[in-house]
């Protein structure tokens, strides 16, 4: 499975909790559908292995996220492997005391992936209405993800010199992100709640960046997916995150 996951890039979305039958399931699965061309999620696997092929999807969602999650869907298609799901996270553990949905997709670190992931994460978020989202390869996510504090004081330092994140439970407002990824979603307020963009200081980021429907943003770090082991690809991350101090909660708004 590790090596498998070393070939996903995933993506992460966060916004407000599902409230019954809102549509939102439906229409984030119909998104990637849509950015992903030949894609098809319609198969759902069950904690014992069974795969169940869906000829009502859309149906099913609809009866699924009744109980704030919708359960995982994929293209059942090993070597091109493509899915996502959802579910509400607890209040307790989200940023600003709200329980919020969180979707999460897998696309291929391919090619073809690669070309779709801005594309992916645009369509997930704003289906989401999302806060903000997040794109990076599995091996690169995961160095980014130790990022986050796991005890007071932390345990141990995050790798390679990244900083330090505060548990998203300790982040004053969901609008703020928690963490920056190779692509960011920040929806219209996260950009205001970080001060993005900023013509004099965000030129470079501003050369990859472009406009949502919905007046956010998606933002990409690097030409190329984020590969830390790339002295560049970390100077450009790191250079992110001293840019954006609110980020990660490590300064107030």
């Amino acid at each position: 499975m590790a090596d498998s996951q070393s070939n996903e890039i995933r993506i992460i979305v966060y916004g407000p909790a599902l409230r019954g039958d809102d549509g939102r399931p439906a229409a984030i699965v119909n998104g990637l559908e849509r950015a992903f061309p030949g894609q098809r999620l319609v198969w759902t696997t069950a904690e014992d292995g069974q795969r169940t092929l869906l000829t009502e999807r859309d149906a099913w969602l609809a009866q699924q996220e009744m109980n704030g999650a919708f359960p995982f869907l994929h293209n059942c298609d090993e070597s091109d492997f493509v899915s996502v799901s959802g579910w509400d996270g607890e209040a307790f553990h989200s940023s600003g005391g709200q329980a919020q949905l969180e979707v999460h997709a897998d696309v291929p670190l391919s090619a073809a992936g690669i070309a779709v992931t801005s594309d992916v994460l645009e369509a997930i978020a704003e289906a989401a209405h999302a806060y903000w989202g997040h794109a990076a390869p599995f091996d690169a996510g995961l160095d980014i993800a130790r990022q986050t504090r796991s005890g007071t004081p932390p345990s141990t330092p995050p790798p390679r010199g990244l900083p330090a994140l505060r548990n998203p439970r300790d982040i004053r407002s969901p609008e703020i992100p928690q963490r920056l990824g190779w692509l960011c979603y920040w929806s219209a307020a996260a950009a205001q709640v970080i001060g993005f963009p900023d013509p004099a200081r965000d030129a470079d980021l501003l050369s990859r960046s472009r406009r949502t429907a919905s007046g956010g943003w998606i933002v990409q770090l690097t030409d190329t997916p984020l590969d830390l082991d790339n002295p560049a690809h970390l100077d450009a991350l790191l250079r992110a995150y001293e840019r954006f101090p609110v980020i990660g909660g490590r300064a107030a708004p």
